[in-house]
């Protein structure tokens, strides 16, 4: 070896070694920096004509394990997503509040209750009663409550939809222009450490707020999927496109999809892929706000209708079944959506009557609706009420509302159930159907079931509809569907196009005995839920609709405007605790002041249990333990999600940082054997040097 390729050979050691200590250095001083892999200098042999010439210094390389840095990426979506649904039910339970707590939604229940109680061993005095009723209201107005600060959560999950999806947006433009850098320095062979740096820190960021799947590509590029395989980012920048972005979100009845759009290098958007992100599936922050908003929230906004529900037809049952002493001129009753026309459908027997306002009787008279000719109307009933009071009381059926009125000053009127066989339509007496003895009213619902049948009409006009969504367990829209009735349909005609319209495909639509709509969706989705987010049905212009008629869903329970009459809340001798003689002759006294049997009822019907559809037949509290019980459940396991997703995060962290990390131990040990690796090659130099001043000497 000649004296050049010696001197070669040393000064490309020394190269080396500068380069190695120059990555070294550049480590040292990012160690602790969130995203920093550490670089490693390249190094090769070096051969000219077949002969070894040194060493070749390459572009310094970044030290990371595409596997640590994918597994940081799916544990940063489980976090996120645990981190926002942990942090919204911690909020709905705070507006539950404490078990056992004095106030809140339970505690006035049990109010309800031990009001009732209290009416039954204090002759039903002006006070105890007045509390019962205040207490009833307090329960209906906690409800209230209840929805609107539901409502209110949806409505700020709504807006971090609209900022999650900006900050998507955001990332991914990022990402792109650092893909861009990426390759040009891959194809121009320099080092890609810094911007490579940036770019997995913005994936990682990004796949907290979306679960992705990334894609190595050989420029140095990397693709971006969503978790169901949507094309996020290629060579092509996509941007979401959301028309509530912004942030400016509100609680709606249904919600735009997200789709993902083309878009230019600038962030301007182009074409529709094609591609929606319409459900929680897309996991990450934004999967987690997805359920809450479509799912959770919706859930619980319906079960706590079904609980109104519940509490008003168990109140209006007793209600509905006394009467005040004295009694009322008139018993005025609520919308029911019937027409006069409309088939009447009640069993047993109900009696109508008159009395002196100190409770003689004046007139009565004993429908058998079973008696009535099969195809007996509302009309007919009425007809029956006026000839049988003869003049003493008059009934009339007017948009949908029965109305009667005692003739004869200081008359009033009583309705009460015969006790042998209790009238019955849609599993509650006529008075309670008509509502004409209410404790609890709501403008927007009858508070009971319809009755109706598969051959009464269903009374909507064509061009009036109802849109119908279906939902799977996670939330994301399956299909939906616009009911068109067309004028002069039955209610089985309903069943039949719903059946045969796309949401047949995924379960079965039914009439049950009490007149209300129900759906079973399929086997393989469990969990479905169906909503109305616009309803333009109007049954013969009483203004009651599809959803208010057939109770699809619980979202037509009428909660929102619900109170106790405010005449019973003002005066507590108007709440009816005294029960009709059913027996009672003309002239005889059929009811009696003092009569404590309605708070008795109060109580007995508060303790038992109620048909509440497709939740089965329970009792009030317990219901509303297993719903409050079932929202502490849910926020309780979401604060462990949470726990065991950052601690899966940390791990993850910790293994892609002790990989590609800097550490310092081992840097100074590299920087050692830098240093020696200098000063042999220096020492070569200087050797050769020697050899040269000898050879020039010899000369």
């Amino acid at each position: 070896m000649s004296l050049n390729h010696i001197l070669g050979s040393a000064v490309s050691g020394l190269a080396a070694a500068q380069a190695g200590l120059r990555s070294v250095s550049n480590n040292i001083a990012n160690v602790g920096v969130a995203g920093y892999a550490r670089e490693r200098v390249n190094l090769s042999t070096g051969v000219v004509s077949g002969q070894v010439a040194g060493v070749v210094v390459g572009e310094p390389s970044r030290v990371a394990d595409r596997f640590l840095e994918a597994n940081v990426y799916r544990r940063a979506g489980d976090y996120g997503r645990a981190d926002v649904t942990s942090g919204y039910l911690d909020r709905l339970q705070s507006l539950l509040g404490q078990p056992g707590a004095a106030s809140g939604l339970p505690a006035r229940l049990d109010a309800v209750s031990s009001a009732a109680v209290a009416m039954t061993g204090s002759q039903s005095s002006a006070q105890t009663v007045a509390v019962f009723t205040s207490d009833v209201q307090d329960a209906i107005d906690s409800m209230q409550q209840l929805q609107s600060d539901v409502s209110g959560l949806r409505g700020d999950v709504e807006s971090e939809v609209g900022y999650s999806v900006d900050k998507i947006n955001g990332l991914l433009k990022r990402i792109h222009d650092l893909n861009i850098s990426v390759a040009s320095a891959t194809g121009q062979g320099k080092n890609v450490g810094g911007a490579a740096d940036q770019r997995m820190t913005a994936i990682e960021e990004l796949s907290g707020l979306i679960a992705v799947n990334v894609r190595d590509q050989p420029d140095g590029r990397v693709t971006i999927e969503t978790a169901n395989g949507g094309v996020l980012l290629d060579k092509r920048l996509r941007q979401l496109s959301y028309p509530n972005g912004g942030g400016g979100g509100a609680s709606q009845a249904t919600y735009p999809t997200i789709e993902i759009r083309f878009a230019e290098d600038s962030g301007a958007m182009g074409a529709a892929t094609g591609e929606k992100l319409d459900s929680a599936a897309v996991g990450g922050k934004l999967g987690g706000l997805l359920d809450l908003r479509d799912r959770a929230l919706p859930a619980f906004s319906e079960q706590m209708g079904v609980l109104f529900s519940g509490l008003s037809e168990a109140l209006n049952s007793v209600s509905n079944a006394g009467s005040t002493v004295p009694p009322p001129v008139s018993l005025d009753g609520r919308q029911t959506g019937l027409v006069g026309s409309d088939r009447l459908g009640f069993t047993g027997a109900a009696t109508f009557a008159v009395t002196k306002a100190d409770g003689t009787l004046v007139a009565k008279t004993s429908i058998d609706f079973g008696a009535l000719p099969a195809g007996a109307t509302i009309d007919d009933m009425v007809s029956a009420i006026n000839a049988g009071l003869g003049g003493s009381g008059t009934a009339t059926f007017t948009d949908g509302k029965l109305s009667i009125k005692a003739n004869g000053a200081g008359n009033g009127v009583v309705v009460a159930q015969s006790e042998a066989n209790p009238s019955a339509r849609a599993g509650v007496g006529v008075s309670q159907y008509f509502g004409l003895n209410d404790i609890v009213r709501s403008e927007s619902s009858s508070l009971v079931p319809s009755g109706l049948v598969a051959g009464d009409a269903h009374g909507f006009a064509t061009g009036e509809t109802a849109q119908i969504v279906l939902r799977d367990a996670t939330g994301r829209s399956l299909t939906s569907y616009t009911l068109s009735p067309s004028s002069g349909g039955t209610v089985g005609d309903l069943v039949t196009e719903l059946n045969a319209s796309p949401l047949g495909d995924f379960g079965d639509f039914s009439l049950d005995d009490r007149g209300r709509m129900r759906f079973e969706p399929a086997g393989a989705l469990s969990g479905a839920t169906l909503s109305i987010p616009s309803d333009s049905t109007d049954r013969f212009g009483t203004g009651r609709g599809f959803g208010a008629m057939l109770g699809l869903t619980g979202a037509s329970s009428g909660l929102e405007n619900a109170q106790v009459r405010p005449e019973v809340l003002a005066t507590p001798a108007k709440l009816p605790l005294a029960r009709f003689q059913e027996n009672a002759a003309v002239g005889a006294k059929a009811l009696g002041a003092g009569d404590t049997r309605g708070a008795t009822a109060f109580v007995e019907k508060l303790g038992s249990a109620i048909d509440l559809g497709k939740d089965g037949k329970t009792t009030i509290e317990r219901f509303s333990s297993l719903l409050l019980g079932r929202a502490g459940l849910e926020a309780s396991r979401a604060e462990g999600d949470l726990l065991d997703a950052a601690a899966r995060r940390d791990d993850a962290v910790n293994r892609r940082d002790s990989f590609s990390g800097v550490n310092i131990d081992e840097e100074l040990s590299q920087m050692v054997i830098l240093q020696n690796s200098y000063s042999a090659a220096a020492r070569v130099i200087s050797t050769a040097s020697e050899m040269y001043d000898t050879l020039l000497n010899m000369v």
